[in-house]
């Protein structure tokens, strides 16, 4: 038996395209790809306007650390990873963000 060179025949893309019914029900295609999906932001914004909304207004916060301790004060400043909070009777504290636990108005 004689193998020779074997080529496969098949239609082009564009002639597969042209001959492929759209599915019942499926809106009318456009040419050109998909729209691709827009991804949702890293940050929201939210965090930063809380912390500036209590710094502004000077609200006493309570704030739980991750060990159970319990402290109150008033956010002074924040950044990425930091709050500071000045306290009545006590010295004023840097926390990092990592170590609370939860925090509410007082």
């Amino acid at each position: 038996m004689e193998t020779g060179n074997r080529r496969l025949i098949r239609p082009s893309l564009t002639d597969v395209k042209e001959t492929r019914a759209p599915r019942e029900g499926a809106p009318p295609r456009k040419d050109g790809p998909p729209p691709k999906k827009v991804t949702p932001p890293d940050q929201t914004n939210a965090e930063n306007f809380y912390y500036l909304k209590q710094m502004q207004s000077k609200t006493p916060m309570t704030i739980v650390l991750k060990d159970g301790e319990v402290l109150n004060g008033v956010i002074e400043w924040y950044d990425k990873c930091c709050l500071k909070v000045n306290r009545e009777g006590a010295p004023n504290l840097m926390i990092y963000k990592s170590n609370i636990k939860y925090m509410h108005k007082s």
